[in-house]
């Protein structure tokens, strides 16, 4: 199964020009997201407010990421001030993955952005989360929080933002896409050998365990004939014709 490092702004210093701060807003976003990576199977490990873009990247570096996720707002400088609006999604050029995972999370915003012709994407080589992780990455600027209407409209939309951002993401990873979970008991039923669970939901996908006739099995969430399950702490996908329902 997928696993993302989950990284919200560490920025406890710029502030919304309606309050609260650009690490409170995104923190918040992230936590709305949490509920949905459960449901749908993506894995993630999370920064902290007390860290720092340095040490989030060290942390995402230290690990084995399928994505590297960044979550900011923006503020404009000069004559901008104030002014500006839109999202910005960022990606390292060169990067075939991140391109893609920042064009899916794009065409996501701009289904709730009031004006979807300010919603883009862009490469960049100096920021940071993006530049300098050796996961695919992805930094999303949400919307400039020293803008008025951007910042009331990130306040008002979190749930749906991260609900667009968390179906991009099960679309990047070929995923169903879940938005709550629908937890039950089940017990793998087959014939003979073990019951099959997959990274994907098909038959074709990487077998990460096998569980035997008769095992208790968690079903996460169901779709198209296979079950999202938790067999002994490993998260993936089982037909469901061999698994029943208790």
């Amino acid at each position: 199964m997928p696993i993302i490092y989950l990284s919200p702004s560490t920025q406890d210093w710029n502030p919304y020009v309606n309050g609260g701060t650009e690490e409170e807003w995104m923190n918040l976003l992230a936590d709305k997201m949490v509920p949905m990576l459960d449901a749908s199977g993506i894995r993630y490990a999370r920064n902290t407010p007390d860290m720092t873009a340095a040490s989030s990247i060290a942390a995402s570096n230290a690990g084995n990421y399928d994505l590297h996720l960044a979550l900011h707002s923006n503020a404009a400088a000069g004559a901008q001030a104030g002014k500006a609006r839109g999202s910005i999604v960022f990606y390292y050029p060169g990067s075939a993955d991140g391109k893609r995972a920042a064009e899916l999370i794009a065409d996501g915003l701009k289904t709730i952005y009031p004006d979807p012709n300010k919603v883009r994407t862009e490469a960049t080589t100096t920021l940071g989360e993006v530049a300098r992780v050796k996961a695919p990455a992805v930094l999303i600027e949400l919307a400039f929080h020293d803008n008025v209407e951007d910042a009331n409209w990130i306040k008002a939309n979190l749930d749906a933002a991260a609900k667009v951002i968390v179906l991009a993401l099960t679309e990047y990873f070929d995923i169903p896409f879940f938005e709550t979970e629908h937890r039950r008991q089940g017990v793998v039923d087959v014939e003979w050998g073990s019951l099959n669970i997959r990274a994907r939901p098909n038959t074709s996908a990487a077998i990460i365990a096998q569980a035997p006739d008769g095992a208790p099995i968690t079903i996460i969430n169901t779709a198209g004939g296979w079950h999202l399950v938790n067999y002994n702490g490993t998260i993936g996908y089982a037909s469901s014709q061999y698994v029943t329902v208790v």
